[in-house]
């Protein structure tokens, strides 16, 4: 397998009707590590918005169960991105993911703004640190898929193309973006779940880190300190560099699948039906 057949792989499928197939090899293959940290940040531009992040506040978990919280949310949308909708297990994981959400009284708007995040953060992302761009044909089957998994959840007054929901996106965090206590709590849960990951003393590189991939929206509705312009230009160099290298490794041939990995809520396994929060919450 050479280093591009996976992109002449996708160059050959309809952006439309072939989405799961195209996001399948554009994250598994191309671009894991990548779509992994992208989504993790989409979640981040969420917490900005004070109705997102009130609910969230208000159920605890974040609090209570922040790695749990996490391996949550990962598991499910990596049940979509790695087997389709389509699937057997990607029924059930959109099953389990309208149950949960069905017991919260969720604004329309809101779900939009947030399945927006999941077609437009990893294209962002890839623009700026990906070791190769994606084509047009993986920009749209971005869409198509999100825009599909929208409908299922029964999320209305998603737009029908591409530049109209990367409209709305941006207006939308225009609007809504301030800083409210529940915005700097869930925030800071989560940068402190991240920096859990690394062994204590690098704790605070990683918060360090952190701040110099938010943009300056993201920085002011946190109430999160400003990064130096040398912390910056740091980790912007160390993504870059990462993606020089990478042009001249060999090709991945086997996808890394998330839902084939130890996560630490679930050492021994999960089942789809046990992910998500407890009913009290």
């Amino acid at each position: 397998m050479g280093k591009f057949d996976i992109l002449d792989q996708i160059r050959s499928l309809d952006p439309e009707e072939d989405a799961q197939r195209i996001v399948f090899l554009s994250s598994c293959y191309d671009f894991p590590w990548d779509t992994t940290r992208a989504l993790e940040f989409a979640l981040f531009r969420t917490y900005c918005v004070p109705s997102i992040s009130a609910l969230l506040d208000r159920t605890g978990e974040f609090a209570a169960r922040p790695q749990k919280r996490y391996d949550d949310t990962d598991l499910i949308v990596s049940e979509l991105m790695e087997w389709g909708y389509d699937s057997a297990r990607g029924r059930r994981a959109l099953r389990r993911m309208n149950q949960i959400h069905g017991r919260f009284n969720i604004p329309n708007g809101d779900f939009l703004y947030v399945l927006s995040t999941f077609v437009f953060e990893p294209i962002r992302w890839n623009v700026r640190w990906g070791w190769r761009p994606m084509i047009e044909k993986e920009r749209l089957g971005y869409f198509y898929f999100w825009r599909e998994v929208g409908r299922r959840m029964g999320i209305r007054d998603i737009p029908d193309d591409y530049p109209a929901f990367e409209r709305f996106n941006r207006q939308y965090e225009r609007a809504q973006f301030r800083f409210e206590e529940s915005n700097r709590r869930v925030g800071s849960a989560t940068r402190e779940l991240f920096a859990s990951w690394a062994p204590k003393p690098l704790a605070p590189l990683v918060r360090a880190a952190i701040y110099a991939l938010l943009d300056e929206p993201l920085i002011e509705a946190f109430g999160f300190p400003r990064p130096s312009p040398l912390m910056r230009a740091l980790v912007t160099g160390s993504l870059r560099l990462r993606a020089r290298v990478l042009r001249f490794l060999p090709p991945r041939r086997k996808p890394r699948l998330r839902t084939g990995m130890r996560h630490p809520s679930y050492p021994e396994g999960y089942t789809i039906e046990e992910l998500g929060p407890p009913e009290s919450a």
